[in-house]
């Protein structure tokens, strides 16, 4: 075979390569999208029979006795029989994969207590109860903790067993409750707006450090993250906010407006949270040794692969309404 063969066969093999590469990364691409899609479709519907449930309980006693209002009834039925269920489920997996005992069972339950003590504890009538209220959903959860991964006199790996359900308690449960309480001070569509300004985020950043990402951000946790995608997704997390703080005002209800530059910057501060929250999921997904936190969701992962960076958005932007 002659050197111009040789040549040639491995230009051949190159191309093909470079090509079938290309076309995997289009198909990942075009099943995000499609994915996506649906997710915004459905969170959209979500919100819009929350909206109308909302409504149609504003007068009712027993759930204002329970839970204070009747705003986001049905996000905290979502929250607590599908998403805690959901994200408590890869968690534990994760956990196992890192040599961390976490049955399945009890990180769903301390995800739903989180939830539950988050979302009553404002209903309450007053600070000190309120505290009590969360004391007493943390108490319950370690002592179940301790009881469960302790049995049968084996104390090895209780510390951390115990830790991973508290992670599950605080991580999924809290931070999914803070999302619930921005929900009680606003509309369904504001919380829509947040939602999409930290994806934002992620969006920019992905096709920004595809483009020109040359400077990694933590290569040895996440090497696809750059420095250039980090400010690419701030970048466009502030504009969408913007914009959406500026649409605001054409919403009926007045504790619905923001202003646009408060929304700008919280976009900008969503930017940075939300790319501290992937690294965290990265964290977690690199000690388990596993590329996607699960496979419920083509193109995109997990339910924790999509999560991951507005579950620790939700205090950032209930404060930001506040700050009003």
């Amino acid at each position: 075979m002659t050197t111009s063969t040789v040549w040639r066969a491995e230009f051949t093999c190159g191309r093909s390569t470079s090509t079938h590469r290309l076309r995997s990364t289009d198909a990942v691409l075009h099943q995000r999208l499609v994915t996506g899609t649906l997710l915004i479709i459905g969170l959209i519907a979500i919100l819009w029979g929350d909206d109308r449930l909302s409504d149609s309980l504003r007068e009712s006693e027993s759930v204002r006795s329970i839970i204070g209002t009747s705003d986001g009834v049905l996000l905290l039925a979502f929250a607590i029989g599908v998403l805690a269920p959901l994200l408590a489920r890869e968690l534990a997996a994760m956990l196992r994969g890192a040599g961390i005992a976490a049955p399945t069972a009890l990180m769903v339950f301390a995800a739903i207590m989180g939830i539950m003590a988050v979302r009553i504890a404002p209903a309450v009538d007053s600070a000190i109860t309120a505290v009590a209220v969360m004391a007493t959903a943390l108490w319950s959860v370690l002592s179940c903790a301790i009881i469960v991964h302790s049995r049968g006199a084996h104390i090895d790996g209780v510390v951390a067993a115990t830790g991973g359900t508290l992670l599950s308690f605080a991580y999924i449960g809290v931070l999914l409750g803070a999302w619930l309480l921005v929900r009680c001070d606003v509309g369904p569509w504001v919380l829509v707006g947040a939602m999409l300004t930290v994806k934002a985020s992620d969006i920019g950043a992905y096709f920004t450090g595809m483009s020109i990402g040359r400077h990694k951000l933590i290569p040895w946790l996440s090497p696809a993250k750059s420095w250039e995608g980090l400010f690419g997704g701030i970048a466009l997390a502030a504009v969408v906010g913007g914009l959406l703080s500026w649409w605001s005002d054409a919403l009926p209800d007045p504790r619905d407006h923001v202003p646009v530059l408060l929304g700008a910057a919280t976009g900008a501060v969503l930017g940075v949270v939300g790319t501290f929250g992937d690294l965290v999921e990265s964290l977690l997904k690199r000690s388990a040794g596993v590329k996607d936190s699960g496979q419920v969701l083509p193109g995109m992962g997990g339910v924790f692969d999509v999560l991951d960076s507005p579950l620790l958005a939700g205090p950032v932007v209930w404060w930001a309404l506040h700050l009003r």
